[in-house]
């Protein structure tokens, strides 16, 4: 299979702060790629770069064969970018915004119709085509920024946390759409800050601090975690985190919701007293339920990132 995105020794600069890396990557034709990392990471960086957006310091760059720096008119033909903030225009209806990217992306008056009420089908916004922008739901804006970026039909398409701030049903008819993309062979590559999300693509890229530290099907990423996980029920799980990572005798400690996810290369019996007894010298109080767990995709990726 043909490569969609290829990525080589990509290193973007800011001043003295590297965004990027030295990044390498690779993308196959029809495939969803996921990019997780942190803020700062250098995810909105790398998209804007293979859009040809910005110009990169060094590395090559290249969309359906096609290279960034020097066919960029070409690349722009065949390349859809949705920004974390895409600019629709609240004035304009659903069906006025659609036309209106249409014109900038020199659709032909013959495909335009055709294309229009194609993509308002397949957003499911066709009964709010009058309706204007500024009055739909978050999760309707996302659907309708997609079908402008949709709209010159581009072989691979680049999102930039697409569903951040939208409602779980909306985020689950956005992905779904997504995956029919997938399935007409376009190819996608997306970050995202969910990892149920991340789990939906057909490989993920882990990056922290402009590097990718593995990139891998979803399923296989946990099995890069080589310590002991345990999960711990707790009442005031910000109080007992910053007990057990101030301890120091831990490789990491993670919160989520009233649970913390804690890591060490001991064994499981070991590893919970020692977080009982930590939590029981520092008067933090009991936990709850003390017990091994198998890690996600986000314990690996705090896991790689701890180291």
């Amino acid at each position: 299979m043909s490569a969609a995105i290829e990525i080589k020794g990509l290193v973007k600069r800011y001043g003295k702060v590297t965004a990027v890396d030295g990044v390498d990557m690779t993308a196959a034709s029809g495939e969803m790629t996921g990019l997780i990392g942190p803020d700062g990471a250098g995810k909105t960086t790398l998209l804007r770069s293979l859009c040809g957006l910005i110009r990169f310091d060094s590395g090559e760059c290249k969309l359906s064969g096609l290279d960034t720096a020097r066919q960029t008119a070409a690349v722009r033909a065949i390349v859809g970018y949705m920004p974390q903030r895409f600019s629709l225009y609240p004035d304009l209806t659903v069906a006025e915004n659609l036309r209106f990217f249409a014109d900038l992306f020199e659709v032909s008056p013959a495909d335009r119709n055709r294309r229009l009420e194609r993509l308002l089908k397949f957003s499911r916004l066709g009964p709010f085509s009058d309706r204007k922008a500024a009055a739909l739901s978050g999760g309707m804006k996302q659907k309708l920024a997609l079908s402008c970026t949709l709209i010159h039909t581009p072989k691979v398409l680049l999102l930039d946390e697409p569903t951040t701030g939208v409602d779980p049903v909306s985020r689950r008819e956005f992905w779904d759409i997504l995956s029919e993309l997938r399935g007409e062979g376009v190819s996608i590559l997306v970050t995202t800050p969910y990892m149920d999300e991340a789990g939906r693509c057909d490989r993920v890229a882990l990056m922290h601090k402009g590097r990718i530290l593995h990139t891998d099907k979803p399923a296989d990423i946990p099995k890069l975690f080589r310590n002991t996980l345990v999960e711990v029920e707790c009442a005031d799980p910000a109080r007992f985190a910053k007990v057990l990572a101030g301890s120091g005798r831990f490789h990491s400690v993670q919160a989520y919701g009233d649970r913390i996810h804690v890591s060490g290369p001991e064994k499981p019996d070991a590893l919970e007293a020692m977080i009982r007894r930590t939590l029981s010298e520092s008067a933090a109080g009991k936990p709850g339920r003390v017990g091994r767990i198998r890690p996600g995709i986000e314990d690996t990726f705090v896991e790689l990132m701890a180291g």
